[in-house]
């Protein structure tokens, strides 16, 4: 009985998890190319950023170095964010306004993007991290 229990309570703990939806981008979106530069306290790296965004808050960005090398993948929306990736270190995801350190950089750089979405240089410095994102 105790062994049904237990397998009982983990089924229920798991199905009572709910994953987070972001709308899926569609034509009515701003995307850009273009570089960016980030330095950390122990990496610094020049890489491909593909950023796309919608009028109400929906956002995007990919970070790669090279064909088929993702840094960071970063997907928000107007209360809620991901960061995954080897430059995120442990994956994120959460409310907007409760980031963990690793991600504050990346949030307060799609925050930049946002709010100055003509700019064609974007320059962030958050913590130890600096971001130079050119378009």
């Amino acid at each position: 009985m105790g062994r049904i229990a237990s397998i009982l309570a983990v089924a229920l703990t798991l199905s009572s998890c709910v994953i987070h939806q972001f709308s899926p981008p569609s034509r009515t979106w701003t995307a850009r190319n273009g570089q960016l530069s980030y330095r950390g306290r122990k990496t610094s790296l020049i890489g491909e950023v593909f950023v796309r965004y919608s009028n109400r808050g929906d956002f995007e960005l990919t970070f790669s170095k090279g064909p088929g090398v993702t840094l960071l993948v970063m997907r928000t929306d107007p209360t809620f964010a991901r960061v995954q990736g080897p430059l995120a270190r442990i994956p994120w995801s959460g409310p907007l306004q409760q980031p963990p350190a690793r991600a504050s950089g990346w949030l307060a750089l799609r925050q930049e993007i946002l709010r100055n979405p003509q700019n064609r240089i974007v320059r962030v410095n958050e913590g130890s991290e600096t971001f130079v994102l050119r378009f």
